[in-house]
Parts: C-alpha cells; sequence; structure tokens
C-alpha cells in the first residue's frame, strides 16, 4: 500500500510496517502487555488511518506516531498509548540532545567555551568541553529528575559544573602543614616531607595541582604563613623569598584538568605573629608585588590577607607593617584581597584552634558544622545552585504577595536538588577521588578503604543555595535599586534575610550544611537575562542589559561613591555565610594613594564585611614590557598591539581576552567610585 515515509532529516526510505508493530508492543510490554498479535491488530488499524489521511501522498515518520496515538486511544488501549507518548517524548528528548550537543561541539572546536576564564584555548582545553557539554547533556536527560532539569534548562535555576554532577565535589582547603609533615602520594609515588623552604613550597604547588585534579572547584591554603613556617625557621630571607617566587612562578604555569587550565589556588596568610610565619607573610608578598620575570601580574595564587585587631590592624600591633605592605601590594596588583576576622560573623573563629576562617578567591566561606567541627580545614563546598532572582520578581507582576510564595517555592525546589546530587556523590567510592579521599584530606576520609562510599565525609561539606540580580529585582519590584533608595535596600535585606532564614529551615529539615551563597556570576550572568528577555521583552532597568549584576552589588555603571557602597552592600555579608565578595573600582592602580586605599579597607572592615577587595585597570606590554594603564589597544611605549589587559572577573583575576561576551559588557560599563 505504501512505498515511502519520510524520515525527519527530510530523506525518504523505504516503508516498514513491522516497525510500528515493535513500537506498539514494546509500548504494551511497558505496561505488562504480551499479545503481539494485538499489535498487529493495531498496526492494520494505523495503516487504515493512513490510507484515510494520505490516499497516496507523502507523509512522515511524525505522521505515523501520531496515528499510533489515535488508534490506541480509539480502540481502548489507554495504558499502552501513555506509554507510547511517554517512550515518544523521551526520544524526542534525547534526539533533541543529541543535535544540540553537535551543535555545542561545532562551536568549541572553533573556540573554547569562555564560561571559566581560567579554561585556555589549547587543544586539552577543548577535549574537556566536548566531555563537559556531553556530560551536561547525559546528566540533564538521564540522571536529573525532570522538575530539576526543567527548571534549569528553563532558566528559573543554574546547577553550576552540571558537567561534573556525579562525578566530584566543588572546592576544599586544604591541610598543608599535615600533609607537608607526613608527606603525600600523588599517584606516581610518594613525596617525603621536605626541609628546606625551597622544596616546601615546590610540594605546596603539587598539592593544589593533585588536589584540582580530582575536584572542579577551587583549592585553597587556609594557613598558609603558619604552616609554611616550620620549613623557614633556618632559613634567610633571600632563600625564603627564592621559595615564594618559585610558588608563584608555579601556581601560573603549571597545570590541571589534563592540561586544561592552571590550579585555582588560594592562600590565606596574615595572623601568624612568629618571626618565621611573618618572614613567610612578608616574602611572598614582595614576591607577588615583584611579578612574574617581567613584571607580568601573577594571575594566580589568589592571596587573601586576613585583617584581626591585635595582630596586624593598627599600630603596634605585631603584623601591622605586613597589614601595610599587603595595602601596597594590593594597590599595585589588586591582590591580595582582604578578610575580615573581627567582623559578627567570624571573630569567635581564632588561629589558636586553627578554626580561623578562611576565604576562596572566588568568595567561598566554609565554616558552620552540624555533624562535626566547626573549623576550615580539611572541609569544602560540595555544590552549588543558584536562583534566577529577577524572573521571580517579573512573575509576580510587583507584587510582594506574590513574589514571596514563588521565592518559598524555588528555594525549597533548590534545596531539594542539592539533596539530590549529595545523595548522587554519597555514592561515590574513595578510589575515585584518589588524592582528596585516597590521601586523608577530606575530613573522616582517612580510614576509608578504596571501595568503601564516601557519604560519611560529605557530612562535613556545604551544599549552597546561590542567587544572582538582586538589583534588577528590586527595580522590577519597586521601581528603583538599593542603591538608588532606602525603600529598596530595605527590601533587599528583607528578601536575602529571608532566604538565609530558608537555608537554615533545610538545614533543620535534611541535618546538613545548607548556606546562602552571594553567587559569582561569571558563566551565569548572561545566561538568565538572554532567556528572560525572550520571555518578558526588553524591560528598563531589568532586562536591558547584557548581564544581571551580581550577587547583592549595586549596579556597575551607578554613580556612586566608595563609602556609600560599601555601607550598602556590607549588611548583605552577614547573611551570605556560604560566601561574599565586595569590591570597589579605582580608575588606575592607586599607588600613590595608599592612605585611601587603607581608609576603604578599614572602612571595609568597620561595616561588617567579610571579604572584599579593590579593583583598577593593569595593561601589560609583550613587546617592550611596558605596565600601566594603556588609552587604546596600542603600547604607549612602543606601539605594539601585543598586550594584555588583567581584570578582575568575579573574585580571581584575569586576562579579559577570556571573559565571555556578558563579562565583556559588565567590564565596559564598571565606572570608578568617587570619594
Amino acid at each position: 500500500m505504501f512505498q515511502t515515509i519520510r524520515k525527519r532529516d527530510g530523506r525518504e526510505v523505504e516503508f516498514n510496517p513491522n516497525k510500528i508493530t515493535e513500537a506498539i508492543f514494546k509500548a504494551a510490554k511497558a505496561v505488562g502487555g504480551e499479545d503481539r498479535e494485538t499489535a498487529m491488530f493495531l498496526t492494520l488499524e494505523v495503516m487504515k488511518l493512513l490510507k484515510g489521511r494520505f490516499n497516496g501522498h507523502a507523509f512522515g515518520v511524525e505522521d505515523v506516531q501520531d496515528l499510533v496515538e489515535k488508534a490506541l486511544i480509539e480502540t481502548g488501549h489507554a495504558k499502552t498509548a501513555k506509554a507510547y507518548i511517554l517512550y515518544r517524548a523521551q526520544r524526542t528528548r534525547l534526539r533533541d540532545a543529541k543535535s544540540d550537543l553537535m551543535d555545542i561541539v561545532e562551536d568549541i572546536l572553533a573556540e573554547t567555551n569562555r564560561e571559566n576564564a581560567n579554561i585556555g584555548n589549547s587543544p586539552s582545553a577543548k577535549m574537556l568541553q566536548i566531555a563537559s557539554a556531553s556530560s551536561r547533556r547525559y546528566y540533564l536527560n538521564r540522571l536529573i529528575p525532570e522538575e530539576f532539569s526543567f527548571a534549569h534548562s528553563g532558566g528559573d535555576i543554574h546547577i553550576h559544573d552540571l558537567d561534573f554532577y556525579a562525578k566530584t565535589l566543588n572546592c576544599v582547603q586544604l591541610p598543608l602543614g599535615e600533609l607537608l609533615q607526613r608527606g603525600f602520594h600523588n599517584g606516581h609515588g610518594y613525596i617525603r616531607p621536605p626541609k628546606r623552604p625551597g622544596s616546601a613550597a615546590a610540594q605546596a604547588a603539587i598539592i593544589l595541582q593533585s588536589s584540582q585534579n580530582d575536584m572542579f572547584g577551587g583549592q585553597s591554603f587556609p594557613f598558609f604563613d603558619t604552616d609554611m613556617a616550620a620549613y623557614v625557621g633556618n632559613a634567610s630571607e633571600d632563600e625564603t623569598y627564592q621559595a615564594m617566587e618559585a610558588l608563584i612562578y608555579n601556581l601560573n604555569s603549571m597545570h590541571s584538568r589534563a592540561g586544561a587550565q592552571v590550579p585555582f589556588s588560594s592562600i590565606n596568610v596574615g595572623t601568624d605573629t612568629t618571626p618565621a610565619g611573618q618572614m613567610v607573610i612578608r616574602n611572598l608578598l614582595l614576591a607577588y608585588e615583584a611579578g612574574l620575570g617581567r613584571g607580568e601580574n601573577p594571575i594566580f595564587p589568589n592571596i587573601i590577607f586576613k585583617v584581626r585587631e591585635g595582630v596586624n590592624l593598627n599600630p603596634g600591633d605585631p603584623n601591622h607593617d605586613l597589614f601595610k605592605m599587603a595595602i601596597r601590594v594590593a594597590a599595585q596588583r589588586m591582590n591580595p584581597t582582604f578578610s575580615f576576622m573581627d567582623s559578627s560573623f567570624n571573630r569567635r573563629y581564632t588561629l589558636e584552634d586553627r578554626s580561623e576562617v578562611a576565604y576562596m578567591g572566588c568568595r567561598t566561606r566554609v565554616i558552620g558544622n552540624r555533624r562535626g567541627p566547626e573549623v576550615t580545614e580539611r572541609r569544602g563546598n560540595l555544590s552549588f545552585t543558584t536562583i534566577n532572582l529577577p524572573r521571580i520578581a517579573l512573575k509576580s507582576n510587583r507584587s510582594l504577595g506574590k513574589f514571596y510564595p514563588e521565592l518559598d517555592r524555588m528555594m525549597d525546589l533548590v534545596c531539594e536538588q542539592l539533596y539530590h546530587r549529595y545523595k548522587v556523590q554519597s555514592r561515590l567510592l574513595a578510589k575515585d577521588l584518589p588524592f582528596l579521599i585516597g590521601q586523608g584530606i577530606y575530613r573522616d576520609s582517612e580510614n576509608l578503604r578504596p571501595c568503601d562510599q564516601i557519604e560519611e565525609v560529605l557530612k562535613h561539606g556545604t551544599l549552597s543555595v546561590g542567587f544572582i540580580g538582586l538589583a534588577e529585582t528590586l527595580t522590577s519590584l519597586v521601581g528603583k535599586h538599593h542603591g538608588e533608595s532606602d525603600e529598596a535596600q530595605a527590601l533587599g535585606i528583607s528578601i536575602i534575610q529571608y532566604m538565609r532564614n530558608k537555608v537554615e529551615e533545610a538545614s533543620d529539615r535534611y541535618d546538613l550544611n545548607y548556606t546562602l551563597l552571594a553567587t559569582p556570576a561569571e558563566g551565569l550572568s548572561g545566561r538568565f537575562i538572554n532567556l528572560d528577555k525572550k520571555e518578558f521583552g526588553c524591560i528598563p532597568g531589568v532586562t536591558d542589559r547584557e548581564y544581571y549584576t551580581n550577587s547583592f552589588h549595586i549596579p556597575v555603571s551607578f554613580p556612586i561613591s566608595t563609602f556609600d557602597k560599601v555601607t550598602k552592600e556590607a549588611v548583605y555579608h552577614k547573611y551570605t555565610n556560604a560566601g561574599h565578595i565586595s569590591y570597589v573600582e579605582f580608575e588606575a592602580p592607586p599607588v600613590h594613594n595608599l592612605d585611601a586605599v587603607e581608609k576603604i579597607v578599614r572602612h571595609m572592615r568597620d561595616s561588617d564585611m567579610g571579604y572584599a577587595g579593590i579593583n583598577f585597570p593593569i595593561d601589560f606590554c609583550d613587546s617592550c614590557f611596558h605596565r600601566g594603564v594603556f588609552a587604546d589597544d596600542t603600547c604607549p611605549s612602543c606601539g605594539s598591539a601585543d598586550i594584555r589587559r588583567v581584570r578582575r572577573i568575579t573574585g580571581y583575576l584575569s586576562t579579559i581576552d577570556r571573559f565571555n561576551d556578558s563579562k565583556q559588557a559588565e567590564l565596559r560599563e564598571r565606572r570608578a567610585h568617587g570619594f
């Protein structure tokens, strides 16, 4: 009766009615049926429908499937029809995923995806990105429950590092002192304990690299000055400087993740007051200030200087000269950033019991622990998912009575999704993370055998609910953002406080460490707003840019004084216990205005911030090595176009050629803050 059928790609192939029979029989078996004769009878019904509808004209696969559904329903086989419809929908989803994946691979082969500015454009980086794209499609279509998958794909939420959903954890604060003291194995042989600062620094770099290969997030040393002090006691200033210089060189050149990126490394210093600890801090800062071999600005490590009254803040404090040095170096290099140990939420943790809070360069903070000690070391964030806060406001149509119930629903959904991911991660075996777990680095992992699951270890980690776009949310709800209006500021505080209360409820419900994160909006900054423009159109102050504003920040283009910006943003730090960062912008490196930098840092501390830094342009010529702020795309000294521009992207530094389009747009709109 029929000779050919049109495939989805337009090709015409031989028509085979047996395929209809097989499809119906598979659907019947899915609901307990075993009667192939009925499937054959139903095939004849489909053939009759085809003849009646097309009568010799061409038809396609989708036409046949529509009529199969019709025949099943009209002949009373409702259960089989439902199974067939579900199977058809699943096949459609898989086909779409494969098609999307091929498009993504094609793009990656042309240029590496720029969701992460620390990913290069090398062949290894391209292979990593292709594998990542495949993994994301697999998890969304096969592993993650539909309600979470749809919420992510539709732009209600963003599951960060989706490509690693079931394979590893986010980040960790590494016990450097312990690893150096006992030695470690990185997969190719035992590394014995060092004796001199040079070998200790070299091993520190290897530890960061080895741990990065096991994880998808950052690696940090919470007590670098204290842990390195044991190896510089009998060393000279010069030997210690050489060790710190080598560490910085290594962290800007050695690669992890199959050669795709340098380790995302952070080093916390500032509060060790022993002579050896002071020597470590001093020479680390001096080596970072000197830069790389031709004076280039180091990208890594992120150096975080811990500020504490009685230790380094004021004249007479034992490390006050190091605090002044940190100010000087930051005024040239943008690093170090500053963490404030006297803030209301950090002050009770101390160096003496090694509970002192440490941050990561991106902003991550891990300290509270429901099922173990409240310490930073040997713990980290397990995963985080961000809520599209402006979309909730847009859906609410300026009604707080609609906004809060929808926020409530979305918070519950994300907490449930994070718990699903936690249970998936819990099924990992110790041998799946050979350095992190195999070397007993994560808390309580030291007694696990290779084939043991790691759930007992994961209870110490954090699960974080993130958010971006508070400014656009407030504009949508009340017409102004928190930089413009006290009313908006009060509402912003109320919203973030509400979210913090919800994560506390989740902690009680799941007995896990749920926390609230001021999301570092890098790859995500443009994704949400592009989806929202399609759904809601271009709304002034909300969807009229190429990015949503980072977390609780005041929009980068808004004219505001440095001190007002700090005061308004500071209040949000205490609620975002998973991590936060604020920064102010200078037009140029403030190397001749160190008093102003210090006043700003002190104001950040006095305003109850937890973590903050300063931003300004740094340009470098690769031809003549001139460094400064270049007005155009050529070096003002030699005229070369071979220049690099270093800026802070979220919490860490990068060259702007690695910024994605949305962050490029944000960068163009950043304006210096007045005094």
